[in-house]
């Protein structure tokens, strides 16, 4: 024991006798790549920096892909002014900005960035290359950037107007960082909400955030004018149809000169957690007092479990403001917040209690059982059980598996065909799945007597037994181009998959009367333009010149009169036609879902030739069929690549045979057939994304909205098979 203590001492005595260590100097690699790791903490630092940096350049659009949550890529596109070509060598340096040149600028900055470290930043943990043109430049310039400083010479290139910056690989130099940031769907999740809350803020900017490869993106909005509008597009109509407007303002400059305006949710909205997005002089800052005060209001007057949206916007003068007070720029410093914060907490509370009494609950209809339905002789067909009987429990070992989840289950299983890898992953169906089961109709429409009677009409046209059907149905796969399979208790059918697709698309497009998103066209089209090829295709002799004429007349004609109705297809079919005659908007009548825009032409003749104009209901019901028509699932133009299809894609090829001993005269012609493997591959992408959308967009928003019609029932759309343990299932399994 004594001979522990003495060492003990001892290592005490010689760390109290050794010399401190010596400071120094950082190296400046260092210095930076630590700098670096405070501004740009995750991927959504870096999207945060960049977009914000589109907006300081005065964009009208900004477009984000993304790839592994941006870890290996983001790319921000937008058309704003440009960097300069003589910026370009200083542009990632530390410090380097065009927002201000000394610190007294601080006080009245009105830009999102100004520091100049985003770009720096982004240098030392990741690969940044930068291509951008400016107005009035024949061409554009790229130019890669690594630890602050130009690789090479900006390259002359090819550019649209605006900039575009790539960051690849990041993190690739931190290895601790990077493993913490390995789950990509958090990090994707992040960078959608960040776009999500500028798009609802900077309205008259449209934003689009999608992942690479996709074909759809997760965030889409369009400029508009009305922030309610940009809210519905995002975030959805359920919040969109819950906000009630407020407003909250301070004229005196000696203690809180401010001014706010937003957006909060009514009694009627239930959530459970917290949506706050909250701009202060246009910059997207999180303020946590205020939330917390605002919080502690919807506590004391809503349940428990119901959390608020809101939106606030403040502006107060720039000198109030202090912008530098968080490296990543999250969190600004007020003057006088104390009195801001209780101000803006009266208004809401005052709001909140004078809105109390326009509270309303949503009922929920509870449908009897089937076995105690009175169903008709001609709706026993359709019905599990026959009117009247008790439904039998149906023994084990007659059960049959349809877990539509587990490949096993479905047609699929039983087909030998090749494996399409370019149709969406298991990723995007539980996210189409979750959108369109999460989806409700509105239930607000504009209050025209003609649009409820259309609706009236097909409520009280429904085949019960079709409904039971078609709210129980599970998908097992395609048929044939146009019929699908589907069971139900221990019976197949085969349902006309354009007749019902038209059926929905046509409720759809009644019950989202007036409350449509929009579809921007990447290129608006003339209207005289798809009117004439819209003739062209249906011109059953093309080469009498004579009906050139007449299809010019034509065109012109129906061109005037879209543009004479213009205003009113925008205000309720969101169908935009502009005053030179260009079509540029069309609606979103199922999400997730974009139509075969080869049927352009048709739907726009269909409007100027089928509509009655001068009668509200029958007008309204032949721009929805015509909608309706132009949504629906019809198979593509090109033939089905398999089975005899696949002749079409075929081409011969003719060569000469020298060496025949029975022909020696002349030169014997041998055809030889090869695939254009080009078109192959395009409508094999075709045919594999409509079953897609058949499967995962068409049949779970027909189990939600649908309301078979009676004509349904005779009319071919579904056609029973045979029971599964019947002939026709063994023979077309085996």
């Amino acid at each position: 024991m004594e001979e522990d203590a003495m060492e003990v001492v001892q290592v005490h005595e010689e760390r109290v006798s050794k010399e401190p260590p010596n400071i120094r100097r950082l190296d400046e690699s260092v210095v930076n790549r630590i700098a670096a790791g405070e501004v740009i903490q995750r991927p959504v630092s870096a999207v945060k920096e960049l977009v914000e940096n589109s907006l300081d350049a005065h964009s009208s659009s900004v477009n984000l892909v993304v790839k592994d949550g941006g870890l290996k890529l983001i790319q921000v596109s937008d058309d704003g002014h440009g960097i300069r070509y003589e910026d370009l060598p200083i542009l990632c340096e530390r410090h380097t900005t065009s927002k201000l040149s000394t610190f007294e600028d601080l006080q009245s900055i009105k830009s999102m960035g100004f520091r100049g470290e985003a770009l720096a930043s982004m240098t030392y943990v990741g690969h940044v290359t930068v291509t951008t043109i400016t107005k009035g430049q024949l061409h554009g310039y790229r130019v890669s950037y690594k630890d602050g400083v130009m690789e090479h010479e900006p390259k002359a290139c090819a550019a649209v107007k605006g900039t575009q910056i790539m960051v690849e690989n990041l993190f690739y130099n931190m290895s601790a960082r990077r493993k913490t940031l390995q789950n990509s769907a958090d990090d994707y999740s992040k960078i959608v909400d960040l776009l999500s809350r500028f798009a609802i803020h900077h309205t008259n900017v449209s934003f689009s955030c999608r992942k690479f490869g996709a074909a759809r993106a997760d965030v889409h909005s369009v400029g508009t004018p009305s922030r309610i509008d940009a809210i519905r597009s995002v975030y959805g109509l359920s919040i969109a149809q819950n906000l009630m407007k407020i407003e909250a303002s301070d004229d005196d400059p000696s203690s809180s000169a401010f001014k706010m305006d937003g957006l909060i949710s009514n009694f009627n909205f239930v959530a459970k957690k917290i949506t706050m997005v909250l701009f202060i002089n246009d910059r997207l800052v999180e303020w946590t007092a205020l939330k917390r005060a605002l919080e502690i209001v919807y506590s004391a007057t809503l349940p428990k479990a119901s959390k608020p949206f809101i939106y606030m916007s403040i502006v107060l003068p720039p000198e109030h403001v202090d912008v530098n007070v968080h490296p990543t720029k999250r969190e600004v410093s007020l003057l006088n917040q104390e009195i801001i914060i209780e101000k803006i907490q009266s208004v809401v509370e005052s709001k909140l209690r004078n809105s109390n009494d326009t509270r309303t609950f949503q009922e929920q209809t509870i449908e009897p059982p089937s076995s105690g339905q009175v169903v008709s002789q001609k709706d026993s067909d359709f019905s599990p059980s026959p009117s009247g009987s008790r439904q039998l429990k149906v023994p084990v070992h007659k059960m049959v598996r349809t877990d539509s989840s587990d490949p096993a289950g479905r047609l699929h299983a039983y087909m030998q065909t090749k494996p399409h890898n370019h149709v969406e992953g298991n990723s995007s169906l539980t996210t189409v799945r979750s959108s369109v089961r999460q989806r409700r109709n509105p239930k607000e429409t504009a209050d025209l007597t003609s649009i409820q009677e259309l609706i009236d009409e097909i409520d009280s046209n429904i085949h019960s037994g079709l409904l039971d059907t078609v709210r129980h149905c599970t998908y097992v796969g395609m048929a044939d181009d146009v019929f699908a399979l589907l069971q139900h208790g221990t019976h197949l059918y085969l349902a006309n998959v354009v007749n019902l697709s038209k059926e929905l698309m046509y409720q759809q497009v009644l019950r989202r009367f007036a409350h449509f998103n929009a579809m921007q066209l990447s290129n608006p089209a003339s209207l005289k333009e798809l009117i004439i090829l819209a003739l062209k295709e249906e011109d059953l002799d093309p080469v009498y010149e004579e009906n050139d004429d007449l299809k010019e007349k034509i065109a012109e004609m129906n061109t005037e009169l879209l543009k004479q109705k213009a205003e009113m297809l925008e205000e309720y079919f969101c169908i935009h036609i502009d005053t030179h005659g260009n079509l540029s908007r069309l609606p979103v009548v199922l999400d997730q879902y974009t139509p075969d825009m080869d049927r352009v032409p048709e739907f726009v003749l269909c409007l100027g030739n089928d509509v009655d104009w001068e009668n509200e209901k029958n007008c309204f019901q032949a721009i929805s069929a015509a909608l309706a028509n132009f949504y629906a699932m019809h198979p593509p133009m090109l033939p089905n690549p398999s089975g005899d299809g696949l002749k079409f894609y075929e081409k011969n090829r003719h060569f000469q045979n020298h060496k025949d001993k029975e022909n020696p005269s002349g030169d014997n012609v041998i055809t030889d057939t090869e695939i254009d493997h080009e078109l192959l591959s395009e409508a094999e992408t075709t045919w594999a994304q409509r079953e897609w959308s058949v499967q995962h967009i068409l049949f779970p928003a027909m189990r939600l909205f649908l309301k078979p019609p009676t004509s349904m029932a005779t009319n071919g759309t579904f056609v029973r098979v045979s029971s599964l343990f019947g002939k026709y299932f063994i023979d077309y399994c085996c």
